[in-house]
């Protein structure tokens, strides 16, 4: 009982941290607008100018839901791998993935010299950017789906995640090397990584995959902490092991698929968030971990984007590198204190 209070009391301060980070990251940017417009627009009331109302509620609102859903959905996505797996080096990205989407993107963009991308997409935008890049994320997460009805061991379905992934990095890399200078800038600005360039009609579609992927995660929090203990002990007790991994597959296929199709490749986040969950909470109870990573993940996200755009400047840093600069120090320094990892 002690322990549940203790643990209702550490979330409340986590939401608490979520809510103060998210107004935080409303608050700032290139355009410098008052802090108490800020909460009376997003109160609902009109402030005398315009063109901030519409900053706040076409810009900086959906930007800061990207951060948390974005930030949520790389968290969750990587403590599934890395339980399915029993691997701390696992995260979103091991099944390719990702690379599927980032192969769809560089279709899009590099490939027109060699492929019929802009004919099936049109123009490049970011509504066709994210249809290239969930077809690519898609299509690998069939053929991972695929190759897992016939490989028993988990440790083979990792490697051969890896390998797609290697696949699919190597035909970016011949695309980006015949490709003009213009195109490769494209897609290295898409690479970089971005939560700032959402409608509202992409991000109810982001949300949907997210909370289909997190509704699967809960259904399967019992599953998840019998596999920790490896997966003949989990048969033992009844988990149906092989439907529970085609299930994590396919709820990191929708977190870790849809956040990059909308955000980019996002490093970081999913391998790094579980491990500081696991040191803070000092557990490894998915009944704790799941919700606990949601919120750290978006705080941690709410936080390099904050850094990112740069407050009071026109910069907008790449996202991609603020997230490793700012959080992998933290992890050296938590697993060197600790001196042990939590697994």
């Amino acid at each position: 009982m002690k322990k549940k209070r203790s643990f209702l009391f550490s979330f409340l301060v986590l939401i608490l941290v979520l809510f103060t980070f998210f107004i935080l990251n409303i608050s700032l940017g290139s355009v410098n607008i008052p802090f108490s417009d800020t909460i009376k627009s997003l109160l609902g009331n009109k402030i005398e100018n315009e063109s901030w109302q519409y900053i706040i509620w076409n810009y900086r609102l959906p930007k800061a839901i990207t951060a948390v859903l974005v930030g949520a959905g790389l968290s969750l996505s990587g403590l599934l791998m890395q339980t399915l797996f029993r691997n701390p080096l696992a995260g979103p990205f091991v099944l390719g993935i990702s690379s599927g989407a980032s192969l769809g993107a560089a279709l899009l963009i590099m490939g027109s010299s060699f492929f019929t991308a802009y004919s099936l997409f049109g123009t490049v935008n970011d509504i066709s950017l994210a249809l290239a890049s969930s077809l690519g994320s898609f299509l690998v997460l069939l053929a991972v789906l695929s190759v897992a009805t016939r490989v028993k061991d988990t440790m083979a379905l990792l490697i051969i995640g890896l390998m797609f992934g290697s696949i699919s990095a190597a035909v970016v890399s011949v695309l980006s090397y015949f490709t003009d200078a213009e195109q490769l800038q494209q897609y290295i600005y898409w690479a970089f990584g971005s939560v700032g360039n959402l409608s509202w009609s992409q991000l109810a579609l982001l949300t949907t995959f997210i909370g289909l992927g997190v509704v699967i995660s809960i259904g399967s929090i019992k599953s998840l902490n019998a596999l920790l203990l490896g997966e003949n002990y989990a048969q033992s007790l009844g988990v149906p092991v092989k439907k529970i991994r085609y299930l994590l597959i396919i709820a990191t296929g929708l977190l870790a698929g849809a956040v990059t199709a909308f955000a980019g490749p996002i490093a970081f986040i999913g391998l790094a968030v579980p491990h500081l969950t696991r040191q803070i909470f000092n557990t490894t109870e998915h009944r704790t971990l799941v919700p606990a990573v949601l919120v750290y993940g978006a705080i941690l996200l709410l936080f390099c984007d904050i850094i990112a755009q740069v407050p009071s400047s026109t910069y907008v840093l790449p996202l991609n590198a603020i997230t490793s600069v700012v959080g992998a120090p933290v992890v050296i320094w938590l697993l060197v204190r600790r001196k042990k990892m939590i697994f």
